[in-house]
């Protein structure tokens, strides 16, 4: 198989596509507003979580606030029926006992209202609590759209820019033989990327190292560069698990 020289500059050209292909396409992936958000959105599930116990803690103190004004309601009645009845009895037995009832109830009214005041600073201040967790649930929401809409930009510029790079690259790719082409697309996946190399001065840029003597002299053996034949790979690149043609 014999690569003329406008393929091997195509196929260099093709993988320098590829490599950019996999860096653009590695972004996307690897914005900083992905983690950011999944940081935000561990936030957010906390901050719910937080919400949701301080309610639970609202309604109970709520509850427990409408018992004492049923029974300070039911006390205030009773004190004023026997108010009433006071006011009407002629029984200095009667009016005796009503003020022993009274003097008691009145005693008991003064409870309820000491403790329905210790209440109702405690829901107050449950309910502060709720509006801090509230404020922030909202501005993480803020913060979570904000980055929603920075990454979205970023992967739409990403993504305009893989679809030129893979519109440039079905170009390329068309224009190299069929039989060269199927192998650069082989040598691309098991070479995890990489598949054709530019050999300048002694040095393979797919690895960076400069070939020995032996090395050039098996490239020279397989052919003239540029006739892509089966032994025509970098060795030290082979070496790393990867099988670079040299170009």
């Amino acid at each position: 198989m014999k690569a003329s020289p406008i393929e091997q500059k195509e196929l260099l050209r093709l993988q320098a596509l590829d490599i950019r292909l996999q860096q653009v396409d590695h972004q996307t992936r690897a914005l900083a507003q992905h983690a950011e958000l999944t940081a935000l959105a561990g936030t957010a599930d906390k901050t719910r979580m937080n919400l949701t116990t301080l309610h639970g803690e609202v309604e109970d103190v709520r509850l427990e606030l409408n018992r004492i004004e049923s029974d300070v309601e039911v006390v205030e009645k009773r004190i004023k029926r026997d108010d009433e009845r006071l006011q009407t009895t002629s029984s200095v037995k009667d009016v005796q006992a009503l003020d022993t009832e009274l003097a008691a109830l009145r005693k008991r009214l003064l409870a309820l209202e000491e403790i329905e005041i210790a209440v109702m600073e405690r829901l107050e201040e449950r309910e502060s609590a709720v509006a801090v967790v509230e404020a922030e649930r909202d501005a993480l929401a803020a913060r979570v759209e904000e980055t929603e809409t920075s990454r979205d930009a970023d992967l739409a510029t990403l993504h305009r820019q893989l679809e030129e790079l893979r519109r440039d690259r079905a170009v390329i790719a068309g224009t190299i033989a069929p039989d060269l082409a199927s192998l650069y697309e082989k040598l691309f996946v098991s070479g995890h990327g990489n598949a054709a190399a530019l050999l300048r001065q002694r040095t393979c840029s797919g690895c960076t190292i400069t070939l020995t003597g032996s090395d050039l002299e098996s490239v020279r053996s397989s052919g003239r560069r540029g006739a892509v034949l089966p032994g025509l790979w970098c060795d030290p690149c082979a070496h790393g698990g990867v099988r670079n043609l040299i170009l």
